[in-house]
């Protein structure tokens, strides 16, 4: 199954009512792709979000991240942590499970081949990683059997990650943007108003059709009403040109709002 370039993001969606909602209506309004965390205490409303939606499982592409705190990223822990991930979301297999940070005990040497293990016991179909250097996705990749699908980073037009980005086009990576709409700061950005200003739509959807332009590039929108669930699946079909590119591309300010203890761009 292939990633589907928009993705809903669950992030903060904690109250178990209005996230079961959210992830039905979103799957019913035509979202394929539903990301989640062990972290994100959600899973399990999650879970009943795609069971209740009127969507066949095997044409929803459902990912969630192993977290150095919650479980452990040693081998046995990461086993243990899918299968529990596996029963909040009443699933038999998930498309995609990342490494949520490589911190902790993170070690790619023992980490990652547990990741082999569970697609050879057909618990997951792909190997995904977030929050890593180009040089931890190499690392990565030189111990890991299967191949590396997937890497999620914080990505918007406040910090594009061109270096990232290229790193996964080179390597047939997916690259996928959380915080792809900057928490909200794209929307009080002259450059991205005007452009959306003159194609009639919101900032969120010039923002984020800016990102699915790129090659190998994803993105997973948090969201909970249904008119900012559907404006942000109309940037699948936005079409910006060279102008507008290029607008974006100026904008003179770069910001990052995702940080923490140990993360790779933190030097020591």
């Amino acid at each position: 199954m292939q990633l589907p370039e928009l993705g809903l993001g669950t992030w903060q969606n904690t109250d178990p009512k209005t996230c079961e909602r959210t992830v039905r209506t979103a799957l019913e309004m035509g979202y394929r792709h539903v990301d989640t965390a062990q972290y994100y205490g959600n899973e399990q409303a999650v879970g009943a979000g795609i069971a209740a939606a009127d969507v066949p499982r095997e044409e929803v592409f459902v990912a969630s991240k192993v977290h150095p705190e919650k479980f452990g990223l040693a081998y046995e822990d990461v086993i243990e942590g899918l299968e529990v991930s596996l029963d909040r979301l009443g699933l038999d297999s998930l498309d995609l499970l990342y490494v949520h940070w490589p911190v902790g005990d993170y070690d790619a040497a023992e980490t990652l081949p547990a990741f082999d293990e569970l697609i050879d016991r057909g618990l997951i179909d792909h190997v995904g990683v977030s929050n890593f250097s180009v040089e931890l996705l190499a690392e990565a990749s030189d111990h890991l059997e299967h191949p590396l699908f997937a890497h999620q980073a914080e990505t918007h037009p406040l910090l594009p990650q061109d270096e990232l980005v290229s790193y996964a086009q080179e390597h047939g990576i997916h690259h996928v943007a959380y915080s792809p709409l900057a928490r909200g700061d794209v929307f009080e950005v002259p450059e991205i108003e005007a452009v959306a200003e003159k194609h009639g739509v919101s900032p969120a959807r010039v923002s984020l059709a800016w990102l699915l332009e790129r090659d190998n590039v994803s993105a997973v929108p948090k969201a909970t009403g249904e008119a900012h669930l559907r404006d942000n699946l109309g940037a699948t079909t936005l079409e910006l040109d060279a102008e507008d590119r290029e607008r974006i591309r100026a904008v003179d300010r770069t910001e990052r709002f995702v940080e923490r203890e140990g993360a790779p761009w933190i030097e020591d």
